[in-house]
């Protein structure tokens, strides 16, 4: 049975964000994942980098804080990753940010030749206010896939990795339906495209 962390960053129980991730729970359970859901404000992760958590580039194997540590082994437990989250100034919240900063940190997500998090897979799902039309001229939307496909995810060797934005979310009310249908749909067809190679061993 495969494992999947559920990443979740958003400070109201009751969005729109929260009820996606709540719906891709869901969708990963019934498809046979074991589901780690990893709610970011409810289990109060402090973003802020400290110089625990500092990379030191003379030096892989820094151990670091015991936060930081505890999040890296859920993020080396799971085989698929799906992170949902609010699309702020055109990018992460602060709070997913500094997870991204303190976790997947060099040493661990990255810095070796043989990188740890290969042959996992993640899908990023994010809830962006603005049209899809808005987006794509002011090449936001591109900006994003870059930074989290290729600038997070394939940097620390995680090749199949697909981001998804669900557009028009302040607008919601009247056709949250289709919002959420839109992030079902983007989950479906990552969960069902074919599996990538299997991981290779950390160097």
């Amino acid at each position: 049975m495969a494992a999947a962390l559920l990443v979740l960053a958003h400070p109201r129980t009751d969005s729109l964000t929260a009820r996606v991730a709540a719906r891709a729970r869901d969708r990963l359970a019934a498809a046979g994942h074991t589901v780690d859901v990893l709610d970011l404000h409810t289990e109060g992760f402090d973003p802020r980098m400290t110089p625990e958590d500092e990379p030191d580039w003379a030096d892989r194997e820094k151990r670091y804080s015991p936060e930081a540590r505890a999040h890296m082994a859920r993020v080396e437990a799971a085989d698929v990753i799906v992170v949902v989250f609010p699309v702020w100034w055109f990018g992460l919240p602060a709070l997913l940010k500094g997870w991204v900063d303190r976790v997947w940190n060099y040493g661990f997500a990255y810095g070796r030749s043989r990188p740890r998090l290969a042959g996992k897979r993640i899908q990023w799902i994010g809830l962006a206010g603005y049209s899809r039309e808005h987006f794509a001229e002011g090449g936001w939307d591109d900006l994003i896939d870059r930074q989290l496909r290729v600038g997070v995810s394939r940097f620390c060797g995680i090749e199949d990795a697909r981001v998804h934005l669900v557009y028009d979310t302040v607008a919601s009310g009247a056709h949250d339906q289709a919002l959420l249908t839109s992030a079902d749909d983007a989950l479906s067809a990552f969960l069902t495209a074919p599996a990538p190679a299997p991981a290779r061993a950390a160097g």
